[in-house]
């Protein structure tokens, strides 16, 4: 699975709405939601550190590994 982004339960647990977070980071509706979404092939740092800055939390709240082979091993 690798890397999983977990930013709607980030906005879920801080009440914040998806154009908030965009408005107040600097990046677009949709840019936010190809992030939200998993599809992006990078984040910038200054971006995640704008997000995390606004969210009060960490990148490792937003961004968590799965390994591809985790419910295999079992």
């Amino acid at each position: 699975m690798g890397i999983v982004i977990n930013l709607d339960v980030m906005l879920a647990k801080r009440k914040v709405s998806s154009k908030e977070l965009a408005e107040a980071v600097g990046i677009t509706q949709q840019n936010l939601s190809i992030l939200k979404r998993g599809k992006a092939k990078a984040v910038r740092f200054t971006t995640l550190n704008a997000i995390c800055e606004h969210l009060n939390c960490q990148p490792g709240d937003i961004l968590e590994f799965r390994p591809d082979d985790a419910a295999g091993d079992e």
